[in-house]
């Protein structure tokens, strides 16, 4: 049976009406994530870089489509997989990385690391190595947004997976009755942690169950940028009206293991190959810039060279950035 409050919806603006400012963000983004995340793996498996890391290649649309609908004064939740939602809500690539790599000029001195990173500034509350953690975080924050009257909201992004705990229940319920600005962001990557989702899962939507919230759900394609963001802006549009909560399911698929190491002996490598192939959400948006002639592949190559020279940097900054000092072990714990 259909859930009336669900629509399946893909991108309808044609590509000619879009901002090239909007366009180059679409691109540099997802850039600066997939190249942050490879520089991370290349280093966290040469030892440089302490704990554990999960990486969000082959999700960057995601991020970069629901953002590019934000602005700094809107708060977000992350989840374990954090790296791609703080660089495209904004933060500084050199303190991340110096934050990933434990050093004193990281955005949380170090303290939070790859699980916990966060950047205020920008509106980033935090990652959350809790397995839905962030969900009544983000309801708190739109507390606090419609209680200041504020026309801000807030995002909580989250897996198939988590959505399976009490808190995503807890949340959207809280959400619904106070009608909070808050969008729910299910990034639907197939996977929770080693387990297939539909053998954990009681529904192949996710968004079936914001039907018992009533609330509004869209579904996408999560590797499309362009559908995203039109359905993301939609959804905010809804939400920045005073509507209530919303929720938003991205289809994806997590191209790596469930944290760099990971043996992934619960799937095949030809599915994962397949899905590399058929699903890039970069290679997706490169051919159809290129196949409508709004850039040339010199232009896309500028640009890639633009973000190889931010990476760099942000690599040499956080190797060439201090450990922090044993006397500072203690500052900045409330509890």
């Amino acid at each position: 049976m259909d859930a009336p409050n669900i629509t399946k919806m893909s991108a309808q603006v044609p590509l000619k009406d879009y901002d090239r400012g909007r366009l180059e963000f679409f691109y540099e983004t997802m850039l600066k994530i997939r190249k942050f995340e490879c520089s991370v793996e290349e280093n966290f498996l040469a030892g440089n870089i302490p704990g554990f890391v999960h990486l969000y290649i082959g999700e960057e649309a995601i991020a970069t489509g629901v953002m590019a609908n934000l602005t700094d004064n809107d708060y977000i939740e992350s989840t374990h997989r954090g790296h791609g939602h703080t660089v495209a809500k904004g933060a500084d690539l050199n303190r991340m990385m110096a934050e990933i790599y434990g050093k004193k000029t990281g955005c949380c001195k170090g303290k939070g690391g790859s699980m916990h990173i966060a950047d205020f500034s920008v509106g980033m509350l935090g990652a959350n190595g809790v397995v839905g953690g962030g969900y009544n975080l983000a309801a708190g924050a739109a507390l606090a947004q419609k209680m200041q009257k504020r026309k801000d909201i807030s995002v909580v992004f989250f897996g198939d997976g988590a959505s399976n705990r009490g808190t995503f229940h807890e949340a959207a319920n809280f959400a619904s009755v106070w009608k909070l600005p808050l969008l729910f962001v299910c990034e639907m990557n197939e996977y929770a942690s080693t387990t297939p989702y539909l053998t954990a899962t009681s529904v192949a939507d996710i968004s079936r169950r914001a039907y018992g919230y009533d609330m509004p759900a869209l579904i996408v394609d999560g590797n499309d940028v362009f559908s995203v963001y039109e359905a993301a802006g939609k959804l905010v549009e809804h939400i920045r009206a005073g509507n209530g909560p919303a929720f938003l399911e991205c289809k994806t698929y997590r191209v790596k293991g469930h944290y760099v190491g990971d043996p992934e002996r619960y799937r095949t490598r030809e599915e994962v190959q397949k899905n590399i192939e058929e699903r890039d959400p970069i290679e997706a948006f490169k051919k159809r810039v290129l196949a409508e002639k709004v850039y040339t592949a010199d232009d896309l190559k500028s640009m890639e060279e633009k973000v190889d020279g931010l990476i760099a940097a942000a690599l040499k900054f956080a190797q060439e950035s201090p450990e922090p000092d044993a006397s500072e072990l203690m500052t900045g714990i409330y509890a």
